[in-house]
Formats: structure tokens, sequence, C-alpha cells
């Protein structure tokens, strides 16, 4: 029957609801079948994005720095393991349930849906305020600080837990924030609050400066990445940037008189020969160990630095062992994975489908590359003694639980990203 352009038949009837779709579908087929070869691409890219998938980059670098951190940690720890604990594998055995209980973390939290943070936040950060205060009455004295709470026979390092409460928190205010509340110093303001009085707890209380600045820098990379405004935050950095080098002229002028130990490792950074009886021994025993491990190293296990020359070798200080024994090659390929985990991690990050889990992926980025970035440094002795670990690597069951904990975080972003170059 013949149909008129006002939607009635030819007798005035007006037409079924079935014909107008009817008619609305060969429509769209028809525009369909007219478009450009590049228009039918573009639809099967959008297809492909909106499937789930997972960046298997970054999850076999996580795999490869997670079993060769373990390789690196016995060739390191064995020798003083055997000497202290009649054992050669005990930081191996006590790193390996870690990281077993950090993987199933690590798949459980890849499954949870990204919205249950956002109910829990408040209560995770108030128990991880919890945790540093319950380390006044319970914690355990280690190398002159109290850091740690032993539950049984598992310690914990409530700094740890802090970075996870505190990159849940600033991604839950930021992806909520009006983005005009940014341009201001009160939005500013509160959204670094939580943040520094994590880490103004985590320094009175343990005095581990290294975490506060890890937990200061990880809100602050993140409110960065979200404003819209960011000079601002340049000059903030080039203020911080410019105290810090007078502090480092005015104790070279004189001498850090205030005697304090912020300013003896000050002191032991400039000139770490002068203190070879105290401080200074790891800092050049360290630097010996990079030194003598040459471009392709001396083979693995083949370190004469860790067999007690060198202090706390399993903790802050194996990159120089991985030097020694990888040498130069070695620890350029080590630094290069770290840096195409980090950019997979901004991958992931761009692709997201919702501006948390973009966050959430940031702080986790920000999180590892200022830890490298400050060990490394600290190791070839370019800064002061931060005590900051290497992630992966280096001893600690609470910081590698954690960050396989933030890690599972990443990989149910990336998961649920709209990236079709993730797998």
């Amino acid at each position: 029957m013949a149909q008129g352009r006002n939607g009635k038949t030819a007798h005035g009837t007006p037409r079924s609801n079935s014909a107008v779709n009817s008619q609305g579908r060969r429509k769209s087929q028809s525009y369909a079948a007219a478009s450009s070869g590049n228009s039918r691409k573009l639809y099967r890219v959008r297809t492909k994005k909106a499937q789930p998938t997972q960046d298997y980059t970054f999850l076999f670098i996580v795999l490869f720095f997670l079993m060769f951190g373990l390789v690196m940690l016995y060739s390191t720890s064995s020798y003083m393991a055997g000497l202290e604990y009649g054992d050669t594998a005990h930081y191996l055995k006590r790193q390996g349930v870690s990281s077993v209980l950090g993987l199933i973390g690590m798949v459980v939290i890849s499954e949870i849906p990204l919205k249950f943070w956002k109910k829990i936040y408040m209560f995770l950060y108030a128990f991880s305020l919890g945790m540093l205060l319950l380390i006044i009455p319970f914690g355990t004295l280690a190398n002159g600080a109290k850091r740690w709470i032993y539950i049984g026979p598992i310690s914990v390092q409530p700094a740890e837990i802090s970075k996870f409460a505190v990159i849940i928190l600033t991604a839950v205010w930021l992806s909520r924030i009006p983005p005009k509340a940014l341009q201001t110093g009160k939005g500013i303001a509160t959204i670094l609050a939580p943040a520094f009085l994590e880490a103004g707890m985590i320094y009175v209380i343990t005095k581990n400066l290294s975490s506060a600045i890890i937990v200061m820098v990880i809100a602050i990379g993140m409110l960065f990445v979200t404003a819209e405004d960011y000079r601002r935050y340049f000059v903030f950095a080039g203020i911080i940037l410019a105290a810090a080098v007078g502090v480092v002229f005015w104790v070279m002028k004189t001498g850090g008189s205030g005697g304090t130990f912020r300013l003896h490792r000050i002191q032991v950074w400039l000139d770490p020969a002068a203190y070879t009886d105290g401080t200074g021994f790891q800092v050049l025993q360290g630097l010996y160990g990079i030194g003598s491990g040459g471009v392709f190293g001396k083979g693995l296990g083949q370190s004469m630095q860790k067999l007690g020359f060198l202090p706390e070798a399993q903790n802050d200080m194996i990159f120089s062992i991985i030097c020694e024994e990888l040498g130069l090659f070695g620890a350029i390929s080590i630094i290069v994975l770290f840096i195409i985990m980090c950019w997979r991690m901004m991958v992931v990050a761009t692709h997201a489908s919702d501006l948390f889990g973009s966050l959430i992926t940031v702080g986790v980025m920000i999180h590892i590359a200022v830890q490298v970035i400050l060990n490394i440094a600290v190791v070839t002795n370019s800064i002061p003694n931060t005590g900051v670990t290497l992630p992966f690597f280096s001893y600690g069951g609470s910081a590698i639980m954690i960050l396989l904990a933030e890690i599972g975080l990443v990989l149910n972003v990336a998961k649920h990203s709209q990236q079709g170059d993730a797998a």
C-alpha cells in the first residue's frame, strides 16, 4: 500500500509502529551500507574496544619482576642468612610466602568491581591511620625506629598500607570534585589534606621520612594530572627544589653544625669517604659493588659485596648487587623494564573507562616510579640515603603484598578499559 511522507497511508490511515520501526531499520541498514570503508573499520575497532581485555605486556613484566626478584633476593641474602639464621633460604622463604599471598590478593582485587572501593575508602583510610597509631604501644624497635608491628610470625609495616589507602582516597575525591574547585586553594587543600595528615603521622610516629615523602608525592602527582591549570604546580615544585638546594648549600657552608640525623645524612652524601667508620661505609661499599660489576657483571651469585661487606644488601642496597652480578647491561635492562611498566600503566590510565580507574592507575604508577628513582639515586649516591626499597626486589613482606594489591587494581582497570592495544 502506498504511503505518504506524513507517516500515513494513501488512504489517510496512520501507519503502524512496526511499519515505522521497520522502515527506520531499513534506513539505518541503507546508511550503513553506504558508509565508507573507513567508517566500517572504525565501527569494528569500537566493537573490539568494548570487549573486556587485559594488558599482557604489563602482566608479563610484573610476573617476571616477581620471579626474578626472588632469584636476586636469594643470591643477595643467602650468605648472611646462613650466618644469622643457619638457613641460606631464610629470606627467600619469607618473601616467597608473602609473594604467594600477594598474588592471591592481586587476583582477587583484579576481579572486585572498582565501585567497591568507593564504598569503603573512608574505612580503609581510617584503618591505615589506626595501624599507624598502633605502632606507638605495639611497634618493634629496629635500627633506631619503630616501623613494624609483629602479629605472631608476621611483621606488618603500616606505612605501606598508608600508600594504598591514599591512592584510593585521593582517586575517589578527585573523581568527585568539580574541576573548577581544583583552581582554588581551598579545593587543592581539601584534596591534599588527607595525604599530608597520613604523611605527617608516618614521619612523627615512625621517623620514616622517605615513606612520608612518597605518600605526599603520590597525592600531588594525582592532583597534577587532574588539574587543568598545572602551571602553579611547577611553581610549587620550584619552591620546594629551591628550598632543598638551599639546605644542601647551608650544610656545605656550615658543616651541619646543627648535628641532626638528617643533616648528617647530607654530610655523608656530600663526602662519604670522610665517614667510612659509620654511615659512609654503606654508601662506599654500594659504589664499589656497582663499579666492580663492569659491563656484563661477575655472574649471578658471584657478588663479593654481599659477603658481609655491604650492610642491608637485601634491602635498600640490592640494586648495587644487581649491578655487580649482572653488570651495566643487566642494570639498564631492569631500568628499561621499569620504564616499559610505567608506560603500560599510562596506556591503561589513558584508556580507562572512567576517571576513577584512570586516577588509581596513575597513583600506582607514581608510587612505583618514585620508589625506583629514589632507590637507584640513593645507591648511586645521587641523593642522600633515604631508606627507600626497590619494588619487587628488596626484602619486605608488607611491601610486596601491598605492591601486588596495587597491581591488582591496575589489572582491574585494564580489563575494563577501552583500549584496543592492551593485549
